[in-house]
């Protein structure tokens, strides 16, 4: 009866307020509602814009974006780069470029080049070095592997 009565009121809503159309639309959840990849790109934005924003507040922020099943657009990476700057925090900045480069997984070949492109005119004017700049793209006490025993 339930279930007759769910399938009923689908049809219904999809008739009348084109429901395909809500279905395609791309939309995050976020604290019982939906908002847009601008509004999410906006809010986070905004967030790390504040001129008042401390370092927990910025730590919580970029932990709670790197856990996100996404890369951040690069207007939200720079924002939160000049929130690092305005803490002069620049391990907290360089913490979180390796956190931004291991969230592009195995696209990273794709994704992260395109990301340094994007904001490497804010690196310059922060002082910022990238992550392979710094090394850190290696590890510093890994051992050879047999095969570079031998050379």
């Amino acid at each position: 009866m339930f279930r007759s009565s769910i399938i009923h009121l689908r049809s219904i809503l999809q008739g009348t307020t084109g429901l395909s159309a809500i279905r395609t639309a791309p939309v995050r959840h976020s604290h019982g509602g939906c908002e847009s990849d601008a509004e999410f790109d906006a809010r986070f934005e905004a967030y790390f814009n504040r001129p008042d924003i401390d370092h927990w507040e910025a730590r919580k922020a970029m932990n709670d974006l790197l856990g996100m099943d996404l890369v951040p657009e690069p207007k939200i990476i720079v924002a939160a780069l000049k929130a690092c700057r305005r803490l002069n925090d620049y391990a907290l900045a360089i913490r979180f470029m390796e956190g931004v480069k291991n969230q592009c997984g195995s696209n990273e070949k794709e994704i992260y080049p395109y990301l340094l492109q994007e904001i490497k005119p804010t690196l310059c004017d922060l002082g910022i070095d990238t992550v392979e700049e710094l090394g850190y793209d290696k590890p510093e006490l890994a051992m050879k592997t047999i095969y570079d025993l031998e050379k």
